[in-house]
């Protein structure tokens, strides 16, 4: 039997429906007991695969989730055991990329062992989640609904991810790796690591070590090289790419702490708007060749250090007027004939982008990058679409890749009010964003041409820290960033070309709320706890 997507929202004892939900999903109507159930690879000795067997072996032994709208059921009547989970990985293969192939199939019978197959040591990983989350414990009986049932998974996009800002205000090692874990729970696979800024640059560098010395909050809040390296461990354990960035030439007055003579327009009081987007100003001078060779030089040492393929070179929000009023620039250009800002500057991102190029990186901008300078990216480059939802189709209109990341919808720290101590009013990228906002934004809109829509190749919620910092990180972030997962994965649209709506998924979303916060997650609820237990009954009339 076949249930349509439509009415999975209603649905509350039938099966267990996962989230993100499967690009296919045939189930019945058997239940089986679930009691003990052990995970077992097949021919298989990679270390990332026991390792997640392990995890989720403990993560089944110690969850007992019952899902909200079954809570006056009665232990289920059985119709067969559960035996073993089975996995079964094609390839040696331990590579983590953009190509790297998450597919997966389950299936689990009424009644003996199940299986997993996948083509990589990844794609398990989420079979395993997916496994995880069909588990249900209803009156104290731990029971698989819906078996048989037989389930072919892959991601609709290649990239899904969150980019978290740990400069404007720090978070502990163990914040990552909690916000790794809840990511590996919606099937996400990239964590964008804004890891300085303009306040603060709290990261060790072995070249310029004065750099953390003078820019971390204080010695409590610092990522050394070890705590890097065993992130970006953390990460593929989970099947979590680390992506680095470091912002330039903009947003880095913390630099001038260390050294503020390749710096323009640091810290300009009261008058910061007129050099800045926010306090405090600064930027690197594009008309000194110490500040490209600084810049290349972070481009050699963090490439080393993060072992991703991609690093971000970040771009975004430069002012000119900082540069058109630095006597050192305005020199520069009246000796050179034909010199502007603006070719300093498509000077600047053509030395760092050949900097990426040349450790054999993939570089990653953002949208200012392509649209607000001389500079042409090469035709690899990730662009990072963020300003309003257009910047998509017009980014790929040009040939490039986008990751989607619009603040109209994917900004999470957006909603609660300006910070600047003397203005009472919205900040820029107000109101909150709901999950219902961010469930319904399609990446995919305003974008026709099938060889474009390829071209569109992930998604992005963000968190920038103006006003987050490890007490609000998890409430901030879920379920609102599952939410986004769901559309990365799942695509905005099932086979049959339905696009999903909020009012169908929300009570998977509720399970997946309470499954998480069972894990460990705080998670932030969407409705009474009376409206997840009577699904449907909390609508709009």
């Amino acid at each position: 039997m076949k249930v349509a997507v439509a009415l999975l929202g209603m649905l509350s004892c039938a099966a267990a429906f996962p989230w993100p939900y499967p690009a296919q999903f045939d189930h019945s109507n058997c239940t089986i007991k679930a009691d003990s159930p052990t995970i077992v690879a097949k021919n298989s000795g990679s270390a990332l695969l026991d390792s997640a067997i392990s995890r989720y072996t403990a993560i089944i032994a110690k969850e007992r989730f019952w899902p909200p709208a079954d809570y006056k059921l009665k232990k289920p009547e059985t119709t067969g055991t559960l035996g073993k989970l089975l996995v079964e990985v094609a390839t040696d293969s331990e590579d983590l990329n953009m190509e790297t192939d998450e597919s997966y199939t389950l299936d689990i019978p009424a009644g003996g062992d199940a299986t997993l197959k996948a083509n990589t040591v990844y794609g398990a990983m989420r079979g395993l989640e997916t496994f995880s989350q069909l588990l249900a414990t209803i009156d104290g009986q731990r029971v698989v609904r819906g078996t048989p049932l037989h389930i072919e998974d892959r991601p609709a996009l290649a990239h899904r991810g969150i980019s978290l800002d740990t400069a404007r205000n720090y978070y502990p090692v163990s914040d990552l790796k909690r916000t790794l874990d809840a990511m590996s729970y919606n099937k996400m696979n990239v964590l964008h690591w804004h890891v300085v800024d303009a306040q603060s640059w709290p990261i060790e560098s072995k070249t310029y070590p004065e750099l953390q010395t003078n820019g971390a909050y204080s010695v409590d809040m610092r990522y050394s090289y070890k705590d890097v390296s065993d992130i970006i461990q953390y990460g593929r354990e989970r099947g979590i790419r680390i992506i680095p960035e470091f912002d330039i030439p903009g947003h880095t007055f913390i630099v001038g702490q260390t050294f503020p003579k390749i710096m323009s327009c640091l810290d300009k009081q009261p008058g910061w708007d007129k050099y800045a987007a926010e306090p405090p100003s600064g930027q690197l001078n594009i008309a000194k060749p110490e500040a490209s060779e600084f810049a290349i030089e972070l481009v050699n040492e963090y490439s080393k250090l993060f072992t991703d393929d991609v690093f971000h070179l970040g771009g975004d929000e430069v002012n000119r007027n900082c540069w058109a009023e630095d006597p050192d620039v305005k020199e520069y250009i009246s000796s050179h004939a034909n010199a502007t800002v603006e070719t300093l500057l498509a000077d600047f991102y053509t030395q760092v982008h050949n900097a990426v190029a040349k450790q054999e990186k993939i570089g990653m901008s953002w949208e200012e990058t392509l649209f607000h300078s001389e500079y042409a990216p090469p035709k690899d480059t990730l662009i990072q679409t963020w300003i309003d939802e257009q910047s998509i189709p017009k980014t790929v209109a040009k040939g490039y890749r986008s990751i989607a990341s619009p603040a109209s919808s994917y900004y999470l720290d957006c909603g609660h009010g300006a910070w600047l101590s003397n203005f009472d009013g919205n900040s820029w990228c107000d109101p909150f964003k709901s999950w219902m906002h961010v469930y319904n934004f399609n990446p995919w809109a305003n974008v026709t041409d099938p060889e474009q829509q390829k071209l569109i190749v992930g998604a992005e919620v963000a968190l920038w820290s103006e006003q987050s910092d490890t007490v609000t990180l998890d409430k901030y972030l879920w379920p609102r960033a599952a939410a986004m997962a769901e559309v990365a994965w799942s695509s905005k649209t099932d086979s049959t070309g339905h696009v999903r709506t909020t009012q169908e998924v929300v009570q998977r979303l509720h399970d997946q709320r309470f499954r998480m916060v069972g894990r460990g997650i705080g998670a932030e609820p969407l409705q009474p706890l009376w409206c997840a237990r009577n699904p449907g009954h909390c609508l709009l009339p």
